[in-house]
């Protein structure tokens, strides 16, 4: 290994102290690097007689404290076969008097873990692993996505952290670093996590808007708003539920076209302002600060999950909803379009390709071995995912009882009035006492019924059937989180609980965004020098522009805006930049250098499975994924739901009307 400064022979006068045998250049190791250094940063060894290991023992004892430089001091040594020399030699007073300012690192190994825990507990990510559950075959799609997760997402997601360690750099000059000529795949990821940040924080936003609704008694989404100077319900709320309207109309304003702009919402502007400010306020301080919240927001969370929980398995219909829960589906497991979506979650639930995780990462100790952390982070992530998972079930089929016994009391109310109209014969009466049991009341009357009697009667009722009004909440998650919205209407406690549930959502919404954030600040000051000295201002400025930059989706049609970005446009690049990653360090770099790089580090590792998994599997699951997703969206129209003022129906039918953008 070479020195950072070579000092001439006749120069060195003294000799070193034997236990000093870590060069400047190993303690600039915690520095912020220089971009065009490619190498592990070099030591200098001075002790003949100690071997290897306890020399690399040594020097990374030193290079795990992070700590300032204040004063640039070069030890320099003669060649191994002389002599050592018995004092420090000083570098010119020009170069003693620069600075040289440390990476910042975690306090600790614990608030590291729980802030990729965090970024990787996205609310999108348990809604979609909930939808495709419930609808790529149950049990089985569970079976499939921990293959995925095991055999892929796994080894990419310790690829990114240890590329993170390895380098010292954030997303955008780690594949530099790496290899020149992936350097763009950097880029791309900064800006991809720079949009996501723009409309994730919008999502808290809206929780902020029904958090404070919630307060409300009763909750504003419970019933219709009445008209002004009226007794009547407002019309267009009349035709939907009032959970609907509430979202569409009133938290949204939401146009009847994504051509329809606008102005951005009023009322959403400041719950806007006060997310970022939450989250700056969060992060302000640097490390020190965002450590300390995470401790804070990672934890409570499954506190609240616990509680709605064990409420959902008491409420009515829960155990119709536990029912398909456990339901499995063995063709699924020939499905290739099931495989698909379970590899595409695994991706997009871990936050690969975005950036954060490898920026993360760049600020842990070099020492640490973070391919137990990989597991750590997927495991938790996997089990929260249950967890959420297991309380939606519950929370739905409640949803889907109320909703069929209010079908069937709205169909006995119609049948009563047309028997007192003559329409219908005395036969065609409705049981009159239907409080207990409405749906069993009501069908087992329905049932009993001759059958010319029962054809008339059928052609006045609607179908009210429990099986399908719980698989409506494939419309998508909009439409199960206004249904989750709805049911906690229908608990008694609703506003206790309506709090509860939208601080859920709050804390894991600011969790993911707080790691995000730390996925573009950390590569700006990799790549600007001058912001390192400025980090304070650096934040207020990037979350100024991106509240300004966020009004856009604020707007009428910015719901529509959200979800074209989110189930079109960031499918693709994603997993085009972890293929490039992942063909990087397999390929470009070599797996087998960049382990042996890492086993310098932390000791021997499981190097041939990691080896393989990074050259053979992931590079042909990836790019079969990228196909199979391609294929499918080119096949595909592009299409989303909108709220169509005049055409709007009785609960929970959505109008879904295509549209091309």
């Amino acid at each position: 290994m070479k020195t950072e400064a070579q000092v001439s022979k006749s120069s060195l006068t003294k000799a070193l102290p034997p236990e000093i045998e870590l060069s400047e250049a190993l303690r600039r190791s915690q520095t912020w690097e220089d971009k065009r250094t490619a190498n592990w940063p070099p030591m200098v060894w001075v002790s003949k007689s100690e071997d290897l290991k306890t020399r690399m023992a040594k020097a990374l004892a030193r290079a795990s404290q992070c700590r300032p430089v204040d004063v640039l001091e070069v030890e320099a040594t003669k060649a191994l076969n002389q002599k050592p020399l018995p004092e420090k030699v000083q570098v010119a007073e020009k170069e003693k008097s620069e600075v040289f300012f440390t990476r910042p690192c975690w306090s600790n190994k614990v608030e590291y873990i729980l802030t990729q825990v965090g970024y990787s507990m996205k609310i999108s990510s348990m809604w979609r692993f909930f939808l495709l559950w419930l609808h790529n075959g149950g049990c089985i799609f569970l079976i499939i996505y921990i293959l995925m997760l095991f055999l892929v997402g796994v080894p990419l997601l310790f690829l990114e952290m240890a590329a993170g360690q390895r380098m010292r750099q954030g997303s955008i000059g780690v594949w530099k670093v790496i290899s020149p000529w992936i350097g763009g795949v950097g880029y791309t990821s900064f800006m991809v996590c720079f949009l996501t940040g723009l409309y994730l924080n919008v999502v808290n936003a809206w929780t902020l808007f029904y958090l404070g609704q919630s307060f409300h008694f009763p909750v504003p989404w419970e019933k219709c708003p009445l008209l002004e100077n009226s007794s009547d319900f407002d019309p267009e709320c009349a035709r939907t539920s009032p959970s609907m309207y509430f979202w569409y109309r009133v938290t949204l304003k939401a146009s009847d076209r994504i051509e329809d702009g606008g102005s951005p919402v009023f009322s959403l502007n400041l719950p806007l302002l006060v997310s970022w400010c939450l989250v700056g306020a969060f992060m302000i301080n640097g490390l020190k600060s965002t450590g300390k919240v995470m401790c804070v927001l990672v934890p409570a969370p499954y506190f609240i999950i616990l509680c709605l929980l064990f409420r959902s398995l008491l409420l009515e219909g829960a155990a119709f909803g536990f029912q398909h829960l456990l339901l499995a589906k063995i063709s699924a497991m020939y499905n290739m379009n099931v495989w698909c979506q379970a590899g595409n979650q695994v991706l997009f639930a871990l936050g690969l390709g975005f950036g954060p995780v490898v920026s993360l990462s760049s600020h842990m100790y070099p020492s640490t071995n973070c391919l137990s952390d990989a597991f750590v982070v997927a495991l938790v992530n996997l089990f929260t995912m249950l967890l959420v998972t297991s309380f939606s079930f519950c929370v739905l089929g409640f949803w889907a009882t109320i909703i069929t016994h209010h079908c069937n009391e709205k169909n006995a109310e119609t049948l009563a009035k047309l028997v007192t109209l003559g329409k219908l014969p005395v036969e065609a009466q409705p049981p009159p006492n239907l409080a207990d049991n409405p749906s069993s009341i009501f069908n087992s009357w329905l049932s009993g019924l001759h059958q010319p009697i029962k054809d008339m009667v059928l052609s006045y009722v609607t179908e009210c059937n429990l099986e399908k009004q719980f698989l409506k909440v494939k419309a998508g998650p909009s439409f199960a989180l206004v249904a989750f919205i709805e049911t906690m209407s229908f608990i008694p406690g609703s506003v206790f609980w309506s709090i509860l549930f939208f601080l859920l959502l709050l804390t894991l919404g600011l969790s993911s965004m707080i790691g995000i954030m730390q996925g573009i600040l950390t590569p700006l000051q990799d790549t600007f020098s001058s912001f390192r000295n400025h980090t304070k201002l650096l934040t207020v400025v990037v979350f100024v522009l991106m509240f300004l930059c966020g009004l856009f989706f604020t707007r009428p049609s910015g719901i529509y805006c959200i979800r074209l970005l989110s189930e079109y446009w960031m499918v693709l690049p994603i997993i085009i930049i972890i293929v490039l990653e992942n063909i990087a360090v397999g390929w470009a770099y070599a797996a087998r250098r960049f382990l042996e790089d890492l086993a310098i580090m932390w000791g021997p590792l499981a190097s041939p499975i990691i080896r393989w998994l990074w050259c053979f599997l992931s590079p042909v699951v990836l790019l079969a994924l990228f196909v199979i997703t391609l294929i499918h969206l080119s096949l595909k129209t592009i299409t989303y739901v909108a709220w169509d003022s005049n055409s709007v129906r009785f609960p929970p039918q959505i109008p879904d009307l295509p549209r091309e953008w």
